[in-house]
């Protein structure tokens, strides 16, 4: 009797709660609402968030937010793109300004747990390290008693520096400056000893400056983990799904060797998983709320992981690294989707 007791409390608190399916989508629902997508995206990184020549925006985290845009829509220009700061990126994206962040934007526990706010995943993963001007004769970081060093406000790069600084009893002078441009200027001139940001950032500026590349030196020493990726809110599971899953897809993707060059003759490949993937056998589009053709819309429109690398960061000179494939030495691995 106490067995039954049980299993009837157990029955009544399942099919009281709501299901996940059933459960209410603000997010998701409003973005299909409004007809586009509206993303926070990062400003002034070459490479990863910048405007070109054109007037077009480009770069790895860019190809974030449109690959969402194609999955729901169809169509990856239905992606809006709101410059964003590092001191107003997490409050835009708090107060409903934009859906989703696609910045570079640090996975830490205080932002998940105490802000309201969900990471779906991990785009880039980098480390933070120094540049300084070759001319100055230092080779590693502890050389920077005494130095002053331009650093973003409101980051985990300025928390990582002051940490560091303390750890390791180098007295460093922080000059703290928001726009990125303003810092590369401030070090160029001479304001700054040594530039901190991410490593890759970093070496994306050195190499953007041509035949001058040779007059700044990349420290070796990286004094954090800086995992970067999407990030939305707290308020909608079936959203989370969805962007989770959109850029599991761009890594399938490239690991299938599907790309926007051949995806639509590869809905042909007798390959079972291939065959599900592309939502030819398989409703996994319809489990998202988007049409069963989704993987497709995004690899034509956006293309596969790297694709996306190959356009944006390959001409900085950067190395895939961590950011390869698991079966190519690195750790993106993309979960099973069947």
């Amino acid at each position: 009797m106490r067995f039954s007791a049980a299993l009837s409390v157990s029955a009544a608190l399942v099919l009281g709660a709501p299901s996940v399916a059933g459960a209410a989508s603000p997010t998701f629902d409003a973005v299909l609402g409004r007809g586009h997508l509206v993303c926070g995206v990062a400003t002034d990184m070459p490479g990863f968030g910048d405007v070109d020549s054109t007037g077009a925006w480009r770069g790895l985290y860019v190809d974030d937010c449109r690959a969402v845009a194609a999955a729901l829509f169809g169509d990856a220009a239905r992606a809006q793109l709101v410059p964003t700061t590092t001191q107003n990126r997490l409050t835009m994206l708090q107060t409903g300004e934009i859906d989703i962040l696609t910045s570079n934007t640090t996975w830490t526990l205080p932002r998940e747990a105490a802000l309201g706010l969900a990471f779906v995943g991990v785009t880039f993963y980098d480390g933070q390290g120094f540049l300084v001007k070759a001319a100055t004769g230092i080779k590693t970081a502890k050389e920077l008693a005494g130095a002053t060093v331009c650093v973003q406000p409101g980051t985990t790069t300025e928390l990582n520096l002051a940490d560091w600084s303390r750890a390791n009893r180098v007295d460093i002078k922080p000059v703290v400056i928001d726009d990125v441009a303003a810092i590369h200027q401030a070090f160029i001139s001479g304001r700054c000893d040594a530039y901190t940001f991410g490593s890759a950032a970093l070496a994306a500026f050195r190499v953007s400056q041509g035949s001058r590349a040779g007059d700044y030196r990349l420290l070796p020493d990286i004094i954090s983990k800086e995992p970067l990726g999407p990030v939305i809110r707290k308020d909608d599971w079936k959203f989370f799904d969805l962007v989770r899953w959109t850029h599991i897809a761009r890594l399938q993707a490239e690991e299938f060797g599907i790309t926007s060059t051949n995806v639509m003759q590869r809905l042909d490949d007798p390959n079972p998983d291939v065959k599900r993937f592309l939502g030819t056998s398989a409703e996994f589009g319809k489990m998202l709320g988007v049409s069963n053709d989704w993987v497709v819309k995004i690899v034509a429109q956006v293309g596969n992981f790297g694709e996306s690398w190959e356009r944006n960061v390959t001409p900085l000179g950067l190395r895939r690294g961590l950011n390869a494939l698991w079966n190519a030495g690195g750790i993106q691995y993309p979960p099973p989707m069947r």
